[in-house]
């Protein structure tokens, strides 16, 4: 009986650990934002410099000192270019945050300038900013964000 407990408790303990490190080398998952259709991409570069760029800079840089509070307590725009922490997110947390805005999206006593654009721009306009965003980043970076898509892919 001892043995058949053993037995059991390992099969579930090897199994379980499969299914972890499964999760954990996941492929990379190119995730909602359309990086790779031309033409998807140059709509959202257009939407970029109509809607974007007057904050996060023509080149996507953001503004300066973006870590740092200023003294109302709001920080700047970032920089959505490789320096920044927009390829941190994955897309459906990058849509949330364009769609909702920040302050609403974090709640409480957040403080933020990045309005919603959910009553302005379309999902699909707002996945081909996001996709223009993504397709200016090093290969590598596009890597590493594919990665951070395929594990949060397994919590969907």
């Amino acid at each position: 009986m001892n043995r058949i407990g053993v037995a059991f408790g390992t099969v579930v303990l090897l199994g379980g650990g499969g299914w972890a490190l499964a999760q954990m080398t996941a492929p990379p998952d190119p995730g909602l934002l359309p990086y790779e259709d031309a033409a998807r991409v140059e709509n959202g570069a257009r939407l970029y410099a109509e809607n974007c760029a007057s904050c996060h800079g023509a080149q996507l840089q953001g503004e300066p000192d973006w870590k740092e509070r200023d003294a109302d307590g709001y920080l700047p725009a970032p920089p959505h270019d490789p320096t920044g922490h927009t390829w941190h997110h994955p897309d459906a947390q990058l849509l949330e945050i364009v769609t909702q805005g920040t302050e609403a999206l974090v709640g409480g006593s957040y403080k933020s300038n990045m309005i919603g654009y959910g009553d302005i721009l379309s999902e699909a306009e707002i996945l081909d900013t996001l996709a223009y965003i993504k397709s200016t980043w090093p290969e590598e970076v596009v890597t590493l964000h594919n990665e951070i898509n395929a594990r949060t892919a397994v919590y969907d």
